[in-house]
């Protein structure tokens, strides 16, 4: 029995508050982003809001990287600084052929609203930016706009990610974000692409409506899954499937295992281990239960999960580290979701083996 008891607490995730809101000059930490290199680095991306808790006014967006697969972590450092302006919703995707890592971001007037941009009544208008480092988050690149390669004139709100895109077994580069239709209040999904290594970015195929913040994972036929926050009735993320690459994406429909408090949520797959998926998310119809699933079916069924955090949970972004162990990002409290962004280390068997 000793033995045992032993054995079940070796596998228990490792955990840490990794972001600590009032730290580092920050009143809150918000929007995990998690990513592994090329060479195996690290990099916890996340916005550094300076005076509130507000998706609104000064946040910067920060990084802290670890080098031996997330045990240790390095000083934080700041990716992207406009003054009094909010620049975030990091999204970062790793290019395999050349080890570039590109981070896509938005930006918008400190002053200005969500609801400010959305109804037309903003001083300034929301826009999309990229930048890339190629020596593992050590240093970024000065970010560059691509607004009018990836925005429709009659949108208004944008959003990159937040969390992570994909590359395609085809060598595409594939962002999820979402958008509002100006003076209609539709909330839609839609990807972005880039077919040249990141040198330029496409505008892919549009998901709607009641439906905003979303992850994208490649399936073994080569189709494209999309997972998607929701605004409609039942509390149920929405998933919508693509054919080709990401340039159109059929009719979405509820994935009713998949409960959710209308909240962003992580979907990756497993390497090298075809058909196996982990997906994460406030597990309940309130942001608390923060669950990581296991499909081994291409995301049909989800028959496996554990609870990483019972109490208030919200944002989240996973990662397979280069020991084959699985990495959760994610916001986390004691009285509120947003106390902490924290860091957990936890072996894939451990979440196969759950109820």
């Amino acid at each position: 029995m000793k033995l045992l008891l032993l054995a079940a607490v070796a596998v228990m995730p490792e955990q840490i508050d990794l972001f600590r809101a009032g730290v580092d000059g920050y009143h809150t930490y918000r929007i995990p982003s998690v990513l592994v290199s090329s060479k195996g680095v690290v990099l916890a991306f996340a916005e550094g809001r300076k005076t509130g808790r507000g998706d609104a006014g000064d946040i910067d967006v920060v990084l802290k990287r670890s080098t031996d697969g997330g045990k240790t972590w390095l000083p934080q450092q700041v990716v992207w600084d406009d003054g009094p302006n909010t620049c975030g919703n990091p999204c970062a995707v790793v290019d395999r052929q050349t080890g570039t890592i590109w981070l896509l971001l938005t930006h918008n007037l400190g002053s200005d609203t969500e609801a400010q941009i959305a109804s037309g009544k903003s001083k300034g208008s929301r826009t999309v930016w990229v930048t890339r480092s190629d020596d593992e988050g050590a240093t970024w690149a000065r970010p560059r706009e691509i607004t009018h390669d990836v925005k429709l004139p009659n949108w208004s709100w944008y959003a990159t990610g937040p969390g992570i895109g994909i590359q395609t077994t085809k060598g595409r580069l594939v962002i999820p974000c979402d958008n509002k239709v100006a003076g209609s209040g539709l909330l839609q999904s839609h990807v972005i692409y880039s077919d040249d290594h990141g040198a330029t970015w496409k505008l892919g195929g549009v998901v709607g409506p009641d439906c905003n913040e979303s992850q994208i994972v490649e399936l073994q036929d080569g189709s494209l899954l999309l997972n998607i926050r929701s605004y409609r009735k039942g509390n149920r993320r929405l998933v919508a499937l693509s054919r080709d690459g990401g340039l159109s994406f059929e009719t979405p429909r509820e994935d009713a295992a998949l409960i959710d408090p209308i909240c962003q949520a992580s979907v990756i797959a497993l390497p090298g281990k075809p058909g196996e998926y982990l997906f994460a998310n406030p597990a309940s119809t309130r942001r608390e239960k923060l669950t990581i699933r296991w499909s081994g079916d291409n995301c049909r069924t989800w028959t496996a999960s554990r609870v990483i955090h019972s109490g208030p949970s919200a944002y989240s972004c996973l990662a397979v580290l280069p020991d084959g162990t699985v990495g959760c990002l994610y916001e986390r409290g004691e009285k509120s979701p947003y106390e902490f962004i924290a860091w957990a280390r936890l072996p894939v068997e451990w979440v196969r083996q759950g109820d």
